[in-house]
């Protein structure tokens, strides 16, 4: 699923974007000012941003030059500042694309679809960490040579895990990702879950890469020498 990060401090285009964006299939996260997206980007690893320039505290044109420092991910500045130069300026800071309040929401999923159609290959599909391998876009994975057998929840998880590794994932996020909503503090379906995972992954004496931190969550980390 494409990742998409929406920085945007106004309620009501912020509900608007996270209700289209999803519906389009896409998975978002939020933050409403720069500090926060700067710290969501790092943390989440977007393949697109939405990004408003007129953010309180740190301006978005300085969230975009600091994001264009450290990464090529398309950026797509929203703004009401319409002048010539306020759009030479967010360009100039590293944006790809620049669209102007109010907008249509037809127009900027457009422009998003057109966005990710240039970057398309340079997303890689395959993931590794340690002895483990996963190709997203055949949905194969594997424990050295060993082809895992996975069910779409376990495929999802350990997808989680391969893209956040040696970061604590803990349980809330892990719901909201995999399942996405809350199944309460009582439930153990996570817990049944990472069971199975590990019981796949170890299937051979394999060291354990799937760790439980108690309290919090779980995080995937090398195997203890």
């Amino acid at each position: 699923m494409i990742k998409i990060l929406v920085i945007e401090d106004d309620p009501a285009i912020l509900r608007l974007l996270q209700r289209g964006l999803t519906m389009e299939g896409y998975q978002v996260e939020t933050a409403v000012d720069g500090e926060s997206g700067l710290k969501l980007f790092q943390e989440y690893q977007p393949d697109l941003i939405v990004l408003d320039l007129m953010l309180p505290g740190m301006d978005g044109l300085e969230v975009c030059q600091r994001i264009r420092q450290k990464s090529k991910v398309p950026i797509l500045i929203l703004t009401a500042r319409d002048a010539v130069q306020n759009r030479i300026e967010g360009l100039d800071a590293g944006a790809d694309d620049y669209l102007v309040k109010p907008f249509n929401l037809e127009e900027l999923l457009a422009r998003i679809r057109a966005l990710l159609r240039r970057t398309e290959h340079e997303r890689q599909p395959v993931l590794r960490f340690a002895d483990v391998t996963m190709d997203t876009s055949t949905r194969e994975a594997y424990r050295g040579e060993r082809k895992l057998n996975l069910t779409k929840k376990e495929f999802q998880l350990l997808e989680m895990f391969l893209r956040h590794p040696r970061q604590v994932l803990s349980r809330e996020t892990l719901f909201d990702r995999i399942w996405g909503y809350d199944f309460g503090g009582e439930s153990n379906v996570l817990e049944v879950y990472i069971r199975y995972l590990r019981q796949k992954l170890e299937e051979k004496g394999e060291p354990r890469l799937i760790h439980t931190v108690r309290g919090v969550g779980y995080v995937m980390r090398e195997p203890e020498s």
